[in-house]
């Protein structure tokens, strides 16, 4: 049975305690029904998986488990918004979701203030309505968005209005700050009075959390809620040095550091950045595109400033693309590892060309091969579209050459010659299925998606 659980300030919406030294666990306890909310309506139900369609508006698809509260409204079971038992006052809130196309929905914290849900994913002029926006007061610093049917990660630190010992109001709520998908898109916004649909336009000290669910179908897991003790602190961070920031206006290209996720530092990275908002890195080293990313560009205060480290950070919703390493492989068999480094594979790295927009092809040589690899951003900014050809140098044996697409824990096949990757990270869709079909082989713990190259493949990356 679920339960809301306290222990040291800290409360997790699924079953049993979780200390805040275990709060970064990924779903560490799922939730296993609905009795954490009020009389919660017939579209809100729980599952096991969650999954949705780049084509299907408002349309989620599910099955049988726990872990994933989710919301389906329909002529049958009408919408309705979701209300915790509990209340909360000054709070940090942190979970993901995952949101169909055209999908609308909304954070009320005390039910009152509103963080806007929507896909906004092919949004190009941001407003209060765009994903991460206040709703009806003011638009998100930039669209953070992934795709429909991605999970996304959003954060708040809210402070909850003040009241004297004659309930007369001596300070307005804040939002501190709201991070989603790990860019901070609104912050120290005062809250003079409650948001359009707020549940009361009379404020209070605690109320219950609110989730918006009359507009359309969305999920949610591993919501977290912990008290917020010291509110000043938030509005107080930063080291004092003024931001080098790099724009990207036109097609731009910086090379720098760049460190990832995984601990690891690429010491030849090339970013490209694009005026449509989408950047990437490029691996120079091993001939691999490293992550890209939706927002600003780069910040390069800590290459620029002071002595200086080299390095540069991404200022977006960043998606990685794994440890790097080679992207094309001679392999025996499907039963062949892939390399880990470029030894007997007589792999050069040969720099880049521009071409007269001035976006790069990378070229390189390996197993006696030349491979240009190009990278170019979709329409809307809905994501990259690669290009990778390979030409005989007349040097070595060219069979049994592949191309590997992604690595991952998860791999599915979606549709024919689409792919989600991960934990429904992004996408991956073929440009030609019929004629270059790829392979989904387990390889460990791990699952690569893998496609025998001979002259060129094209495919998409979707995030």
């Amino acid at each position: 049975m679920g339960l809301l659980t306290f222990g040291v300030g800290f409360w997790t919406i699924g079953a049993g305690f979780v200390p805040a030294s275990n709060s970064s666990d990924p779903n560490p306890f799922p939730l296993q029904d609905l009795s954490l909310f009020n009389n919660p309506g017939k579209s809100w139900k729980i599952a096991g998986d969650v999954s949705s369609d780049l084509l299907k508006e408002n349309t989620l698809f599910t099955s049988a488990g726990a872990g994933i509260l989710f919301n389906q409204p329909s002529k049958k079971e009408s919408g309705k918004d979701l209300f915790t038992n509990a209340e909360f006052g000054d709070i940090d809130l942190e979970l993901d979701y995952m949101i169909a196309k055209n999908g609308n929905s909304g954070i009320y914290l005390q039910g009152r203030y509103e963080v806007q849900l929507a896909d906004s994913w092919e949004t190009a002029q941001i407003n209060s309505a765009t994903n991460g926006g206040v709703y009806d007061l003011i638009s998100p610093r930039v669209n953070a968005s992934k795709a429909p049917g991605l999970w996304q990660n959003l954060k708040i630190s809210f402070q909850a209005p003040k009241f004297d010992g004659n309930g007369n109001k001596v300070e307005n709520a804040r939002l501190l700050k709201v991070i989603l998908n790990g860019v901070l898109v609104q912050e120290n916004v005062e809250l003079f009075k409650p948001t359009p649909g707020a549940i009361d336009e009379k404020e209070v000290e605690k109320a219950p959390l609110r989730i918006q669910g009359d507009h359309g179908a969305i999920a949610f897991r591993n919501i977290q809620i912990s008290n917020r003790e010291n509110t000043a602190a938030i509005k107080n961070e930063g080291n004092g040095t003024d931001p080098i920031l790099v724009d990207a206006p036109v097609n731009t290209i910086l090379r720098s550091f760049i460190d990832l996720d995984n601990q690891v530092r690429v010491v030849h990275a090339v970013s490209v950045g694009s005026p449509q908002n989408v950047h990437y890195t490029y691996d120079l080293d091993y001939g691999m595109l490293v992550q890209a990313w939706r927002g600003k560009f780069l910040d390069a205060t800590p290459m620029w400033d002071g002595r200086g480290n080299g390095t540069s950070i991404p200022q977006g919703a960043v998606q990685r693309f794994g440890k790097p390493s080679l992207s094309i492989a001679k392999l025996s068999n499907m039963e062949s590892s892939w390399p880990v480094d470029t030894a007997n594979t007589q792999f050069r790295p040969k720099g880049y060309q521009l071409d007269e927009n001035d976006i790069p092809t990378f070229k390189y040589l390996i197993y006696g091969a030349s491979v240009s690899d190009s990278t170019s951003i979709m329409e809307n900014g809905r994501g990259l579209n690669r290009s990778i050809k390979i030409a005989d140098q007349n040097s070595g044996d060219q069979s049994g050459i592949y191309y590997r697409l992604a690595k991952a824990k998860q791999i599915q096949e979606t549709s024919k010659g689409n792919y989600i990757i991960g934990d429904k990270e992004y996408y991956i869709q073929l440009n030609n299925p019929k004629n270059h079909k790829a392979i989904i082989r387990t390889v460990g713990e791990e699952k690569e998606l893998i496609m025998p190259i001979s002259k060129e493949i094209q495919y998409s990356i979707l995030f």
